[in-house]
């Protein structure tokens, strides 16, 4: 069956590989996923890169099997994924990353945090470069790493040829082309990507010399020969997302993937990235602003990517720096404007958490085994009937003695304390479901406090955001989305597709395929809205949240005052 040109997203997760095949209007036509390895030493989170192809191989072949699509069939691909550390040696094989010196382990995951001590170094040194990444960098970045890599595993250090960002290598192992994205050396390198303002019309992001690249910042924090050789290690050329790498998938990559050598590949993103990709033009007519232009109007939307983390992503015209809150990065996202990136560390991983860690855990599993449903939706059902059996107002008053801090990994955005710490406030014995159901409520709510900060932190400082758009896993949760229309008092708009972030990876393809003019051009095509869920009209709904809020913010702020208290008895 012929598609006339069909287009496949490749994301890497934390767990797993997925691929999913998009009609040119962005339609899914069918989707895979593949579990991968995961190694967890206490700070230290290591996965492979063997692994990870293997299971992107798995993936892609089930996704095209599934959607019926042959190899002709697929005019482009584009990969996305987490914002790891991947070592390769001078031949492309891995360098261990790990004490265990396991070589199959080399990949330091995103969220590992053994360089929290080089992060804190690095910025102590005030490098101008640090003011484009929220005026500090996070042991989430990749300097520190390498910066951690170098003082303790010497041998590693010195056999690596190649450091990489998962995206950029699954793109490399695909092409054979090591260009990277402007995407993840802005994001999480320190790169300037403003440096290629004035060039990139003329150039056509042909694959543009590598200029911003501060070698000073790099010799400073003690990693100068990573700008050595014309700074081969980490990146000689970049590219805007989408442009086409080399000459396509090789003969190896191709067969390994069950598709055509040759096939375009476009330069990748960061799997949130590619999430906004997927979803920043999903506006329904009845939402658009019509007194707004386009430009004006995309400047005003927030996209929440939540998973296991949650990503906050908003673009505007203007540079706007945001204390505690990453970027102003240029052209990250999409080309030509600057992305504000907010996040949460611990979200859909905070839920798991919560709910797995509790006595009524086992119970609430085979409950929800037995009705067909998942543990999240019998909670739902379990929150709604207790709402009704107590009489009150509105679901949300259920958790009025309880109150979530939730950063169990650290604040990212946008107090920016990786060792700011999570609290429940109003524990008791009670081990109950109904119990459970009421701390899984806290927790959302929790959340959902903590991107309100961020919105209204952003705002603040320049930006006008009044509409989210949601996607990712927990966008599925009704609950999760409404609480956080609540209380954060916007609109929140669910794309069509679930797989938002596949959709902007095959945005890539699309793009390297040449089958639109570039990525703004065909997010317009392939995004489309789903459902709008609105904040509660009940100002009984706002007063509560507003009081709540309160209570959210005092926490952080008591947590500051015990440390003080406890750093002075220690002395």
């Amino acid at each position: 069956m012929s598609h006339g040109g069909v287009f496949l997203g490749v994301d890497v997760g934390t767990g797993s590989a997925r691929a999913g095949i998009f009609d040119e209007k962005g339609k899914l036509l069918g989707s895979a996923s593949s579990p991968i390895q995961i190694w967890k030493e206490k700070d230290c989170i290591e996965q492979s890169s063997t692994d990870i192809w293997l299971a992107v191989c798995t993936a892609v072949k089930s996704a095209c099997s599934l959607a019926n699509v042959a190899a002709e069939d697929v005019a482009g691909l584009g990969f996305a994924a987490t914002c790891s550390l991947v070592a390769v040696d001078a031949d492309g094989s891995p360098v261990s990353v790990s004490w265990s010196a396991d070589a199959r382990r080399n990949i330091i995951v995103w969220m590992d945090h053994r360089a929290v001590d080089q992060a804190d170094r690095i910025n102590a040194r005030n490098s101008p470069v640090l003011q484009y990444c929220g005026g500090g960098v996070s042991p989430e970045m990749q300097a520190p790493k390498l910066l951690w890599v170098k003082e303790n595993l010497q041998e590693s250090w010195s056999m690596a040829c190649r450091w990489m960002d998962l995206s950029d290598w699954l793109a490399y192992r695909a092409t054979g082309d090591d260009t990277r994205s402007l995407c993840t050396t802005v994001c999480k390198w320190t790169y300037l990507g403003h440096a290629h303002m004035g060039q990139w019309r003329e150039l056509d992001s042909r694959d543009m010399e590598a200029c911003g690249w501060d070698e000073v910042f790099w010799e400073e924090i003690g990693l100068g020969d990573l700008v050595e050789g014309n700074r081969a290690k980490i990146g000689r050329s970049v590219a805007f997302p989408g442009h086409a790498l080399g000459s396509g998938l090789t003969p190896t990559s191709a067969k390994e993937l069950g598709l055509l050598p040759g096939t375009p590949v476009g330069t990748s993103l960061i799997d949130a990235h590619a999430g906004g990709v997927g979803v920043m033009e999903s506006v329904p007519e009845a939402e658009s602003k019509a007194d707004l232009s386009d430009e004006e109007a995309i400047c005003r939307r927030m996209v929440l990517v939540c998973g296991t983390s949650t990503c906050h992503m908003a673009v505007s015209k203007n540079k706007l720096f945001i204390p505690g809150v990453w970027g102003p990065f240029w052209s990250a996202m999409i080309p030509e404007y600057w992305l504000t990136e907010g996040g949460q560390s611990a979200t859909g991983a905070l839920l798991d958490y919560i709910v797995e860690n509790h006595a009524a855990a086992p119970l609430l599993a085979n409950h929800a085994a037995s009705q067909s449903v998942s543990i999240f939706e019998l909670l739902n059902k379990i929150l709604l009937s207790m709402a009704h059996e107590q009489n009150i107002p509105f679901l949300s008053a259920l958790s009025q003695d309880t109150h979530v801090l939730p950063d169990f990994h650290g604040n990212r955005s946008p107090v920016a304390d990786p060792k700011s710490k999570g609290v429940i406030c109003g524990l008791t014995l009670d081990t109950s479901e109904k119990y459970l159901a009421l701390l899984y409520l806290a927790t959302i709510q929790g959340i959902a406090y903590g991107t309100r900060h961020i919105v209204e932190h952003c705002n603040a400082h320049g930006h006008k955001i009044d509409t989210l758009l949601a996607c990712g896993g927990l966008a599925k949760n009704s609950l999760y989305i409404q609480e956080h229309a609540d209380i954060i008092g916007c609109p929140i708009i669910l794309p069509r597709e679930n797989e938002s972030v596949l959709l902007g990876a095959s945005v890539l393809g699309a793009v390297a395929a040449k089958k639109f003019s570039g990525i703004h051009d065909a997010m317009k095509s392939m995004n489309a809205a789903g459902k709008v869920v609105h904040p509660s009209s009940d100002p009984r709904v706002k007063k509560y949240h507003d009081a709540k809020y309160k209570i959210f913010r005092s926490l952080y702020e008591q947590q500051l005052s015990h440390r003080s208290t406890m750093a002075q008895a220690l002395q």
